[in-house]
C-alpha cells in the first residue's frame, strides 16, 4: 500500500467513525463491514474455535459500537477495536478456565487432493499448528504483526505492554516456528 493510498484509507475511516459517532448506522455498518473478517481472523487464531471467535467478534463490534463516544478521533481506529477483541478474549478464558473447560480444536477436512496440494495442505496445516502450539502470548502478539500488519507500538497498546515487549515476543514467536518447522525443510531438501 503507498503511503498516499494509506492516508486516503486513514481518512476515510476517520471521516467514517466521526459519522458514526454522530448516529449514523450506516458509517457504522462500513467499519464492521471493514474490520470483521480480520478481526474474526485472529480472534479464531488465538480461541482455536470458529464459534467462539464468531461470538467475540460480535460483541467485540457490539461494544465498540456501544462506547464509540468514548473513542478519540485522531487515534487509530483498528488498534483501539483489537484491544477490546483481545479485553473480550481474555474474559471468555477466564471464563473457560473456571469452568474447566478445553477450547475445542477445530478440524480439518478429509477431501482427498491431489498430491501437490496436499504437501501445501499439510505445511499450512503444519504451520498452523505450530502457531496454535505458541504461548498466548506470543501467539497474539505475532499474529497482529504478521496478519493484521500493526506497528509494535499499537501491538503494545492492544496487549497492554511496552512496545519493546511486543517486539520481543514477536521476535520470539519468529524464532520458535523457525525451530519447529526446521525438521519439515530438512526433510524436505533431502
Amino acid at each position: 500500500m503507498t503511503a498516499s493510498t494509506a492516508s486516503a484509507v486513514a481518512s476515510d475511516e476517520a471521516a467514517l467513525v466521526l459519522q458514526a459517532q454522530k448516529g449514523d448506522r450506516q458509517a457504522f455498518a462500513a467499519l464492521v463491514e471493514r474490520y470483521w473478517n480480520s478481526v474474526y481472523r485472529w480472534l479464531f487464531h488465538l480461541s482455536r474455535h470458529r464459534q467462539t471467535a464468531e461470538d467475540l467478534t460480535q460483541e467485540t463490534l457490539l461494544k465498540a459500537f456501544a462506547a464509540l463516544d468514548s473513542f478519540q478521533a485522531g487515534t487509530n481506529f483498528r488498534a483501539w477495536l483489537f484491544r477490546i477483541a483481545y479485553n473480550g478474549f481474555l474474559n471468555h478464558r477466564e471464563a473457560e478456565r473456571r469452568q474447566r473447560r478445553p477450547l475445542a480444536q477445530d478440524l480439518a477436512s478429509n477431501d482427498p487432493l491431489p498430491q501437490e496440494q496436499l504437501e501445501n495442505r499439510e505445511f499450512v496445516r503444519l504451520i498452523g499448528q505450530c502457531v496454535s502450539g505458541l504461548s498466548h502470548d506470543f501467539r497474539a502478539a505475532f499474529l497482529l504483526r504478521v496478519e493484521q500488519e500493526l506497528s509494535f507500538r499499537e501491538i503494545g497498546g492492544v496487549l497492554g505492554i511496552t512496545e519493546e515487549t511486543a517486539r520481543w515476543r514477536v521476535f520470539k514467536a519468529r524464532k520458535k516456528l523457525l525451530k519447529a518447522l526446521e525438521p519439515y525443510w530438512r526433510g524436505k531438501s533431502s
